[in-house]
Order: structure tokens, then sequence, then C-alpha cells
């Protein structure tokens, strides 16, 4: 049984390295990201590669992540979840780079007795995580108990943020003239990252993610296993839900279910009548019992023929189509940053 992501590696490989120096050249720091599901890679796979690209500093997203990244990779690893006072571990590991986005939390780790690095978060558009504009002036009075590494902005994925970014670097560094002058964002090219840091004079460091890992995805294919085929007449039930068949066809068994992340969806992101009118259509037809898999036989994407079981799926082939034999690989269409596959095939 086996979902597996079949990986062009000379071309991925290539394209990653070709990221990172096209950037260097530009004159801004690469910062790889390695978290959650590892964009279905895995966060030890793209630690290596981290390691292999010889950048000083990964990203992870979670204290807990740390120890895995950093058993592979050798550099500085900056936590990108914000630190809170219940987070205790790691505050003495000098590898360690902390993001602090309050300042009672800036004050807390001042107040101690470890110095840990840390990276001061500015609250952007984006409205998550950050300290306000207004309150960097406090910001100064808090340096002496850390190792101050410079001011982060976490963008917006959409529009060109590149103003914004340049006014609130300015504003922090007004702030707090006497600090490094290095600033840490999120969701700018490249280009527009130098473009940052020569109207601030500041060093930048560009934390990537999906367009270092999943810029180009033509080379990276997801393959399902076909587990078992069924003919079903008409009239014939079928799955845990019993299911009678309206007419002759096929049910096929395919690695690949909830466990793996298939077919689990996220809220929509829809922003055009097209695109609501596309949502409010899948969500009738799921109501009348009927789903679109991720699963593509014969070069057309394929009924369910029950929802996803935790390993594997069960989908619905008409009587006329030629049908897979076991071992055959089909392909799946699936979001890289929810999916865990069973294998990694360098090809």
């Amino acid at each position: 049984m086996s979902l597996t992501l079949h990986i062009a590696a000379d071309q991925w490989h290539g394209r990653v390295r070709r990221y990172v120096e096209d950037a260097t050249a530009a004159g801004v720091t690469v910062v790889p990201v390695a978290k959650g599901n590892g964009y279905g890679f895995g966060n030890a796979v793209l630690a290596a590669e981290a390691a292999r690209l010889t950048v000083p500093t990964l990203a992870a997203g979670t204290y807990e992540e740390v120890p895995a990244v950093a058993a592979t990779f050798g550099g500085d690893v900056l936590v990108l979840t914000p630190w809170r006072p219940w987070l205790t571990g790691g505050l003495s590991d000098d590898r360690v780079l902390h993001t602090v986005s309050r300042l009672d939390d800036l004050r807390r780790l001042s107040d101690g007795d470890t110095r840990p690095r840390v990276v001061v978060e500015v609250l952007t558009s984006m409205r998550r995580h950050g300290i306000d504009p207004g309150d960097l002036a406090e910001v100064g009075k808090l340096l002496d108990g850390v190792r101050f590494e410079g001011f982060a902005l976490h963008l917006p994925l959409t529009g060109d943020h590149t103003t914004e970014a340049t006014t609130l670097a300015r504003r922090a560094f007004e702030a707090v003239p006497a600090a490094a002058r290095t600033v840490w964002v999120s969701h700018l090219s490249p280009a527009r990252a130098a473009t940052v840091g020569q109207a601030t004079s500041a060093e930048v460091r560009l934390r990537v993610a999906t367009a270092l890992w999943l810029g180009d995805r033509s080379g990276l294919t997801p393959k399902a296993t076909v587990l078992d085929v069924h003919r079903v007449r008409r009239g014939e039930t079928y799955g845990y839900r019993q299911r009678r068949a309206r007419r002759d066809g096929a049910v096929v068994v395919l690695a690949g279910g909830t466990a793996h992340g298939v077919a689990l969806q996220a809220p929509t992101a829809a922003g055009t009548l097209r695109q609501r009118a596309s949502a409010l259509a899948r969500g009738g037809l799921e109501a009348g019992g009927r789903a679109l898999s991720p699963f593509r036989v014969g070069g057309k994407q394929r009924w369910f023929a029950e929802p996803p079981h935790m390993q594997c799926s069960m989908i619905w082939l008409p009587a006329d189509v030629d049908l897979p034999a076991v071992g055959d690989e089909v392909d799946v269409e699936v979001r890289f940053t929810t999916t865990t596959f069973d294998a990694l095939a360098w090809d």
C-alpha cells in the first residue's frame, strides 16, 4: 500500500539551489522553512536539503519541530511561532533564535538569566502576531537582557507589500537605532526583498517555503497504488455504507485516505463570483451523496464510490472505462501542505 510522491531529483535539487543562488546574488539571504508536514517531503528531507545549500539559518514552525530539524541541519534554527512564557525549552541553546511578538514576553526574557537570541516581530497588516509599531520605542529598553537578532515582518500573501515592509522596517530601526540592522521577511520575492534592504540599508533574511520547495511542481508527481478492483452490476451494494450501484461499473480501491490528508478540505478562499458559484455547486453535489475524488483514471478525475477511508479510498469507474490492474499507479491531485506520503521516489 503506497501513496508515493515521485520527484525528478535533478530538476528539484537544481531549481532549489538556483533560487538560493539568485537571491544571494540580489543581496538577500534565504532562510528555508521546514514545518508541519514538510510541504509533502517531510521536515527531515528539507533540513537535509538546507544543509546541502549551506544556508546559515533554517526556520522551524514550532518548538516541538526543532529537535528533528536540528539533528540534520547544523546551523541556526529560527522558531516562527512566537515565544510564550510556558515555552521554557531551548532558551539556553545558542543555535535557537526565538521570535518575540509581545512586550510582556520580551520583558520576561530580558529579566531572565539565559540571554536568549531573539527576533522581534512587528505587527503588519496581516494582524496575526507582532508588537504594534507605536510601541517599538519600548523594545529598545528591553534588549539588555537578550541577544537581539533583528526585526521580523510577516506579510500577507496577496498584493505587493514592499512599501509596507519598507515603512515598518524604517520605523523599527528609528525606534531602536542601536539595534542590529537586520530584517526577517516572509512572502516577498527575492527582488522585492532586496528593494526593502536597499531602502533601509539593512541585511534582509527572506523566510521562504512554498516558493522554494514547491515553486515548480512539474517535477513532482503524486501517485496512488491500485490495491483492488471489483466489477459491480447495477443494483449490487458496495462499501461500508452499502450504497446500491445505479448502473454497471467497477469499484477501484486505491492507496491514500484521510490519514494521508486525501480529500481533507480547508475553508474555501473563493473571492470571485465564479469561485463562489463553483464552491456552491460542489456543496450541492456532496449534499446529494456525490463527490469528486482527487484520483485520475483514463485522463479524467473520478467520483468517490463513498467517502474516503483512513488509509485507502474507493472510486467508481463506469463500465466503458479500461480498468487498471492491481499494482498499477494512478495520478492523484493533492494539496502538498496537507498530504503525508508513504514514500518518496527520487527518480
